[in-house]
């Protein structure tokens, strides 16, 4: 007599299930349950652009497919491997807007109705979270009956500190979002936090002028380290802090992650800073 279905059996079962029907019920974190953290220097066999031109983003955003018919959009995708089945179709819009380590999605969604013209993106590097995340875009959409809303937001599994340029061509983005990363704490790992100088190079290259990078910390030892290593790179300058809090973004950075929610339960402080994108210098 078979023994009771184990968590990952039953979990896999749920997920599946979520694909197949598809439902306006908020998927349940307990189904993608996964590590708090991800090894960024790990072979995690992921799929990705050989060069911006040659990402396929209609499957993230099939309201904004460039002269396609409604029964003609594409679905979304269950994996990356979707990535380099077709060539790309070219949308309406170009990404703008990024979080990287999106997490469960909570900024996403709190900023589609805010930015309700922009694309924005989210890319996390943990299978299940990002699955997670797809699964909640997907709930919310079909839940519009107009099937207008959250039409403007994607997640997708990514490694951010090897691949950022794969995806984005130069200048191509108005505003990075880095939430709550990773402190790695010990001195032997700061080699893996998502802000370093040569990170930061990546950032001003996908960022246009002018563009900003939205930085949120409950940890002050990193937030310091931010602070050094935004403000010592040539094409970043950081915004006063007057300009910051009239910022709509910041109020909604503040409030609406999973893990900014858990610091105001527990009462903890938010380290906030942004800098700006500056024009390169004449050659």
């Amino acid at each position: 007599m078979p023994g009771p279905t184990n968590k990952k059996q039953k979990r896999q079962d749920y997920r599946q299930a979520q694909k197949e029907h598809g439902t306006t019920n908020m998927p349940k974190k307990k189904f993608y349950r996964q590590r708090a953290h991800a090894n960024p220097f790990s072979d995690h066999r992921l799929t990705y652009p050989t060069r911006p031109e040659d990402m396929d983003w209609s499957t993230f955003f099939p309201a904004f497919v460039a002269d396609a018919q409604a029964d003609e959009l594409p679905e979304a995708p269950e994996s990356t491997d979707a990535l380099a089945k077709l060539p790309p179709k070219k949308l309406t819009k170009e990404v703008e807007v990024v979080d990287i380590g999106c997490g469960f999605g909570g900024l996403l969604v709190a900023l589609s109705p805010v930015m309700p013209d922009t694309l924005l993106l989210g890319m996390e590097i943990r299978s299940q979270v990002s699955e997670f995340v797809q699964d909640r875009i997907k709930a919310l959409r079909i839940k519009d009956p107009e099937q207008k809303q959250y039409q403007n937001i994607g997640c997708l599994r990514a490694n951010t500190m090897k691949f950022l340029p794969n995806f984005f061509r130069k200048a191509q983005l108005s505003k990075i979002f880095i939430c709550f990363p990773d402190p790695h704490f010990k001195q032997r790992k700061h080699k893996a936090r998502i802000v370093s100088s040569t990170l930061n190079s990546e950032y001003a290259y996908v960022l246009k002028p002018g563009g900003i990078v939205y930085t949120i910390t409950d940890v002050e030892d990193l937030h310091k380290w931010m602070v050094q290593h935004l403000e010592a790179h040539p094409s970043f300058e950081r915004i006063p802090e007057e300009e910051q809090e009239a910022d709509a973004c910041v109020g909604v950075m503040r409030t609406e992650t999973e893990e900014g929610k858990k610091v105001e339960r527990n009462k903890g402080p938010k380290f906030v800073a942004l800098f700006r994108r500056l024009e390169d210098p004449p050659w």
